[in-house]
């Protein structure tokens, strides 16, 4: 048996066979820890704590939906990371995952560089304090405000991304006196094992410029030609959510093969690469993504092992975790409006939130999991489809998840690893107001990103 899913929401209303969910955990009460950040647990009274503090409260005080971050966990994973790839390596924290002043404050004390992708994420990261030259300008359209922004403020690096960004970096630079630091974005043709839409690296993309084509090669000509401008490596990203290494390795070597080509036609050795981000976390118990050091042991191995089978020297090595840092780090609570049992098919539990403060479930089909945090229960477990308060039926937070049979309305339940790419992607679907984001640590939570307000929206809506 199977019913067709409306244009709006792919998949949203199939019923699919038999036997193809797994059975329910065995206690529906636990909280996984390789999904939830560091500090959640739950105390005597059955509810979920972080940072010390019970979600009731924390519902209480700052209301739902709300993204809390675990400030602890974060700060761990920035110095994971950095411990991992040690002092001979460059970490640029990916800000399109999720950007705010506080975090950018947490990286610059905790000695990671930042990626930004636009002239606003620049502008906060300038804002708070990060250092110009620890921040990269990615990007496959910088408008000219953009690169001159990034080039006055004296950013580390510009990562070029076509042959017009080319003219458009050195026209800049050239204007303000400048030798602007580059590298050049490649794709390697690597198709890497996530969904279409966050692959990066196969060729029909509008990301870089194309190895196997010779336009990388033909970027790499025109840079060298310019004074303006210092080529300083080359980039590649073969896409996101990757828990396989084997993707890293062709791409690692086909960067390594540009380089070696480089020095035999130009006699430069270019002195960094950077292989980008896109490690896999954990959004359901059947996740296993890979800790950094083995990511940091693996990456060094291959670019080394590269780099000696062409007689290069190895370059400095550079990579750009965003979800890997701040995705497992937050969980978005939510308070329960309404149960739907369909008989025979799952139940529907309503929340006041959805796609406007996590659109990825719509958007990539992406798999998350859930569970009751206002208390513990007993019940039997429930075939689930967490759903939410928009006019759409393809909005959808979880696609099926088992919660207790005796969920009810006023229950608080939350999902984790909502840290990356939900409050940055969040939008104001049927005037949705986004939630805030409340940093919690040591028994201390504060707003860092600011609930939107109705008069926020219509200060917008000149009339």
């Amino acid at each position: 048996m199977s019913r067709s899913a409306h244009p709006a929401g792919p998949r949203h209303a199939d019923v699919l066979p038999e036997g193809h969910y797994q059975a329910p955990p065995s206690d529906l009460n636990r909280l996984d820890p390789r999904v939830w950040s560091r500090t959640v647990t739950r105390n005597d009274d059955g509810a979920a704590e972080v940072g010390g503090l019970d979600v009731r409260a924390l519902a209480e005080e700052f209301g739902t939906p709300a993204y809390f971050l675990d400030e602890a966990d974060f700060r761990a994973r920035c110095r994971a990371w950095r411990s991992a790839f040690g002092q001979d390596a460059d970490v640029f924290y990916a800000g399109k995952a999720f950007l705010s002043r506080a975090v950018v404050r947490w990286l610059t004390e905790e000695g990671l560089n930042l990626d930004v992708c636009s002239g606003t994420e620049l502008a906060v990261a300038l804002d708070a304090g990060m250092p110009a030259e620890r921040i990269a300008l990615h990007g496959n359209n910088k408008s000219t405000a953009e690169i001159e922004r990034a080039v006055t403020a004296g950013v580390g690096r510009i990562v070029l991304d076509s042959y017009q960004e080319i003219v458009r970096v050195a026209a800049v630079a050239q204007e303000h006196g400048v030798r602007q630091r580059v590298q050049i974005r490649v794709t390697v043709g690597v198709e890497a094992h996530t969904h279409e839409f966050i692959a990066t690296a196969h060729e029909d993309q509008k990301f870089g410029l194309a190895l196997a084509d010779g336009m990388a090669a033909e970027a790499v000509r025109r840079v060298l030609r310019l004074d303006s401008l210092e080529l300083v490596g080359i980039h590649s990203h073969i896409g996101s959510q990757i828990f396989d290494m084997a993707g890293f390795e062709v791409a690692a070597r086909r960067v390594v093969s540009l380089l070696a080509d480089v020095r035999d036609e130009h006699g430069v050795e270019l002195p960094e690469i950077d292989l980008g981000g896109g490690l896999g976390i954990a959004y359901t118990s059947e996740d296993d993504p890979r800790e950094p050091q083995d990511i940091a042991k693996a990456l060094n191995e291959i670019v080394t092992r590269e780099c000696e089978a062409a007689d290069l020297r190895v370059p400095r090595l550079s990579v750009e975790p965003g979800r890997a840092i701040v995705g497992p780090t937050a969980f978005t609570l939510y308070e329960v409006g309404t149960v739907k049992p369909l008989e025979g098919l799952r139940t529907y539990v309503s929340v006041d939130g959805g796609m406007s403060d996590n659109i990825r479930t719509a958007l990539y089909d992406a798999e998350y999991t859930v569970a009751l945090v206002s208390r513990t229960s007993d019940a039997p477990p429930m075939l689930s489809r967490v759903v939410g308060k928009h006019c759409e039926s393809g909005d959808i937070v979880v696609k099926d998840a088992f919660l207790p049979s005796d969920l009810a309305p006023g229950d608080l339940v939350a999902v984790p690893a909502t840290g990356a790419y939900c409050r940055a992607m969040a939008s104001n679907y049927n005037h949705a107001l986004r939630p805030p984001v409340v940093a919690v640590a040591d028994g201390d939570a504060r707003v860092i990103v600011r609930r939107e307000t109705e008069d926020d929206l219509l200060r917008l809506d000149v009339g």
